[in-house]
């Protein structure tokens, strides 16, 4: 098992690789990712600034002032208001009134904050208090998949907390894997570092980089992880990569299906869900159907293009409920 326990927001694709045994994360990634000392140097006082608001504050007091860090945000960037108004347009929302607009645009800011800041103080939170703030729905439909005997493919989109709930699932116990992008934000890589070390059950869960070989996402299937990755994206690292075409807002996208192809192959179960914050920290993650299961008739072409459309479908009714979880704008 590898260094990092975090299913990521990923860029999803049929190819993966894990990060070698005995390097750390940081070890992993040389190609232009190690932190620089200025990073360092900031990342360590934010991170000192917000764990010492949990001590005084309490994990409801910090999450009220998350919340009233989000307003200010809301209040004076206007860029961004303009950008998320744009993204929000996009959902063809036409019964939304403008108070509504702002609504959902201010709750934008305040739960990208609290989901940054929760991100940042995760480390300094016991253990068992951590596991207390995660819950999942429909969770049969998940034990179901792990009591198949073999691992099971999680279906993620890049809408909502994925790292956070990757963060609560491996300190859950599961063993989990997560395909995402080579080169990761700065403060992802400083705070993966600080969770390697502090919570060894994190080397339960292996990290898999998106633009290399799929052997290893049938590895982890084979040795009944969780495999984990946000297939509502079209970019492609390679000509070979497949996609299936799907309906997303009245709009045709084609959408990566590797890893989908990958659980099938491997007759495994593959199972949709999302992660819903709620209240003082508070995240589910909820399964929303199972796509397909391990023994199936059909094909791989019908199976896959089947359970992409629903997938789609599954997205876009998240988006309508939701807009404010949108993260990719």
């Amino acid at each position: 098992m590898t260094e990092s326990g975090i299913i990521t927001q990923s860029r999803d694709t049929s190819e993966a690789v894990s990060t070698p045994p005995g390097k750390s994360h940081e070890q992993a990634d040389v190609e232009g990712q190690r932190l620089t000392a200025w990073e360092r140097a900031s990342f360590f006082l934010a991170h000192a600034s917000v764990a010492a608001l949990l001590r005084a504050l309490g994990i409801r007091g910090l999450y009220r002032f998350a919340r009233g860090f989000g307003t200010i945000e809301w209040l004076v960037n206007f860029k961004r208001r303009r950008r998320f108004g744009r993204a929000l347009a996009s959902l063809h929302l036409s019964s939304l009134s403008p108070a509504l607009r702002r609504r959902f645009t201010r709750e934008h800011f305040m739960q990208t904050r609290c989901d940054k800041i929760f991100y940042l103080v995760f480390d300094c939170l016991p253990a068992q208090r951590a596991r207390e703030l995660f819950t999942i729905g429909n969770k049969g439909l998940l034990e179901a998949a792990v009591d198949s005997g073999r691992g099971a493919y999680v279906a993620t989109s890049h809408h909502g907390s994925v790292h956070i709930a990757g963060l609560l699932m491996a300190l859950s116990g599961y063993r989990i894997a997560g395909v995402r992008e080579r080169r990761e934000s700065a403060l992802r890589r400083y705070i993966q570092d600080r969770l390697d070390r502090k919570y060894p059950d994190f080397q339960r869960a292996r990290i898999l980089f998106a633009d290399s070989f799929p052997r290893e996402i049938f590895r982890c299937l084979r040795e009944g992880f969780l495999l984990g990755s946000s297939m509502d994206v079209s970019r492609t690292y390679h000509p070979n990569q497949r996609t299936e075409p799907v309906t997303l807002f009245g709009e045709q996208r084609h959408f990566l299906s590797g890893p989908l192809r990958v659980a099938y192959r491997c007759n495994v179960h593959a199972l949709q869900a999302f992660i819903v914050p709620s209240r003082d920290f508070r995240y589910r993650l909820e399964i929303v159907e199972t796509l397909f299961e391990s023994d199936r008739p059909a094909g791989e072409d019908e199976m896959v293009g089947d359970a992409m459309r629903r997938y789609a479908a599954n997205v876009e009714r998240f988006l309508r409920t939701t807009p404010h979880l949108m993260s990719r704008l």
